[in-house]
């Protein structure tokens, strides 16, 4: 485990593919395609099946139009995540860190682990029960074994990120030409269909699973995922190459998306024409659906694809979930642990929980936990979406490549929207708590949750136009360059000096000595800080007292025996108001401090010294490094 220094998104693979070198026709394309089919993994994982299966079963071809919705979500916002990576060469997180202090891009990176684990559980969860499903092997093997996984990860990474593309779009393959022929053999009605495409409103149950289709569908992690998949092309960085960049990265994305979005609409179409159409309305539970399709649909092909597709969607979605994992962590925190342990740690963290629910609740509350896995992610999309959105509308950071208005307009619509699914979701459940018989203290956490995590979303969505609206004032502020007719500077009568008897003094001094002309006074001062003296102030006679007065005589001498006007003043108690004091009565024109550069809390410490000092006086401050 290491400091990672550099600035390079996924550096191991960081423009590892040639987009520059002379081609034609399909292969100047092709040269482009691959990333977006890494993230649109993401899109067709078995959270979304699970969602879709109880979208499909319980209102049938309703939500369809969710889906659709969603599509389009995704879409916008994995170009604008594209784009922010081929224009800035940042990833999202890295960009985050740049942007946010501290403490705001901790949380920042807490909520993306969060995600990224909540999405690994759906990628065990699904694993598991595939090969439980293909195999009968029983789901709490199928979840150790999932751990094994970690090495196929490996494997791929060494063999590059073209050879990953390949595998990844090969799965993909997989899972759409398994749902088509599924589709083919259950024969749905188009009328009811296309039906499903018109907006209708629903109730809390189809909005909480609406909710789950978002967010299992336009994915946070994937926004990180996405800004930094499209550096591993080297493209020309002149307004050719960057425009070419982002024309064929969109094309991508669109293909990629729709094949994600035809995945979905066939497991929703699927559990439609099979399970709402004959009065099933209960088949929630993926195993139910496996279970279900060989009477229903009078074909035993259809179950074994059904566990093929599921299978190869966990395994997809957990190489590019561990890829996102890297990304958040080098981005957020700059550090970098070997890959196998990243997906060692990320595998754990998702297996614990499903271990826990199968021995505690048993195998039927799968299905409930992947449906809870995809709303945590939604709750976590507007901290992905909306510094996305701050980030590739900045002019000043994206210039000409920064996004148009109506291109804005939609994006913070699709913000608005996820916001207020988020919320009322959130104000839903929360009524349910206090309505329950849940102890007191469970509802006061609850809202002290809910409150920092209010606080978090407003300071991120706001800090930026802050800052935005402060550069602003600042260029009216300063208005037009300033013709530089008057540069002459008074001479300093007396420059007062505040040293604290370590080597760094005699530099200070010689820095005063060089700002000064004859004749000029150098007034040295200490301020001492032991306890008598807080307490005592000129009354103080301790031995630390004592012998800063004898320290400060001797400096006194050694300049005056040199030809220097020299005063020397003690004070004492607080170092700040002291040395404020000092240098007003002695009626100085100029102050010499020195930095020492520490680091963490110590320059909270000594650091403030020099800010208040500083915009307490009037005079030049003249702030030496020593």
């Amino acid at each position: 485990m290491n400091r990672h220094a550099g600035e390079q998104s996924l550096s191991e693979v960081h423009e590892s593919v040639d987009t520059t070198a002379p081609r034609k026709g399909w292969r100047r394309i092709l040269a482009y395609i691959g990333p977006a089919y890494l993230v649109s993994v993401g899109y067709m994982d078995p959270g979304n099946w699970a969602t879709d299966l109880q979208g499909g079963a319980q209102f049938g071809y309703k939500l369809i139009w969710v889906l659709l919705m969603s599509n389009l979500m995704a879409l916008l916002l994995q170009s604008l995540s594209a784009r922010l990576g081929i224009v800035r060469r940042r990833d999202l997180a890295q960009a985050n860190r740049e942007t946010y202090p501290p403490i705001v891009n901790f949380c920042l990176y807490i909520l993306a682990e969060l995600a990224i684990a909540a999405c690994d559980l759906a990628e065990v969860l699904g694993m598991a029960i595939g090969i439980h499903l293909l195999t009968g092997l029983p789901l709490i093997w199928g979840t150790v074994i999932t751990v094994l996984d970690t090495f196929l990860f490996l494997l791929l990474q060494r063999f590059g990120i073209r050879k990953m593309e390949a595998f990844i779009i090969c799965l993909v393959a997989i899972i759409g030409g398994s749902f088509l022929i599924e589709v083919l053999i259950a024969k749905p009605h188009m009328g009811d269909i296309i039906q499903g495409f018109v907006p209708t409103k629903m109730n809390n149950a189809a909005l909480y699973i609406a909710v789950g289709i978002i967010g299992a569908t336009v994915m946070p992690h994937n926004l990180y995922l996405h800004s930094a998949l499209v550096q591993t092309r080297k493209i020309s960085n002149d307004e050719k190459g960057i425009r070419k960049a982002i024309k064929y990265n969109l094309i991508d994305s669109t293909i990629a998306l729709n094949a994600a979005f035809f995945v979905n609409a066939a497991i929703l179409i699927l559990a439609a024409s099979v399970f709402f159409t004959t009065g099933n309305t209960e088949v929630a539970k993926i195993k139910d659906a496996h279970r279900l399709l060989e009477p229903l649909m009078g074909s035993q092909l259809a179950p074994i694809l059904f566990a093929v597709a599921l299978i190869a969607a966990g395994q997809s979605s957990t190489l590019t979930g561990t890829l996102a994992g890297q990304i958040v962590m080098e981005g957020y925190l700059q550090l970098r642990i070997n890959p196998w342990l990243r997906r060692l740690l990320t595998r754990l963290i998702a297996i614990v929980p499903a271990v826990l629910v199968i021995l505690v609740y048993g195998e039927e509350k799968v299905d409930d936990l992947l449906v809870f896995s995809q709303v945590i992610l939604s709750l976590q999309l507007g901290f992905a979406v909306i510094p996305l959105i701050h980030f590739v509308s900045d002019k000043k950071t994206m210039g000409i490549y920064a996004i148009k208005n109506y291109t804005k307009v939609g994006a913070w619509l699709i913000a608005i929207i996820l916001v207020y699914l988020n919320v009322k979701l959130v104000m839903d459940e929360m009524v349910k708590v206090f309505a329950s018989n849940a102890m007191w203290y469970w509802k006061i956490a609850l809202v002290v949750g809910v409150i920092l995590f209010v606080g978090l979303f407003l300071i991120m969505t706001f800090l930026p136009l802050l800052k935005q609206r402060r550069e602003r004032q600042r260029a009216v502020l300063h208005g037009e360059t300033a013709v530089l007719n008057n540069l002459d500077v008074k001479h300093f009568r007396r420059i007062a000096i505040a040293l604290d008897f370590s080597r760094s003094d005699e530099k200070l001094i010689a820095h005063a000595i060089a700002q000064g002309r004859e004749p000029v006074t150098y007034v040295l001062m200490h301020v001492v800080e032991s306890v008598s003296a807080r307490y005592l102030g000129e009354a103080s006679d301790d031995d630390e007292t004592r012998r800063d007065k004898l320290r400060l005589q001797n400096y006194t001498e050694q300049l005056q025996a040199k030809g220097y006007t020299v005063e020397a003043v003690i004070g004492y108690r607080n170092r700040v108001s002291e040395i404020i004091r000092i240098v007003k009565e002695a009626d100085a024109d100029m102050l010499v401090m020195g930095a020492h550069r520490h680091s963490g809390l110590k320059d909270y410490i000594f650091g403030e010294t020099i800010e208040y000092v500083r915009h307490k006086l009037p005079i030049p401050v003249l702030i030496v490094n020593v």
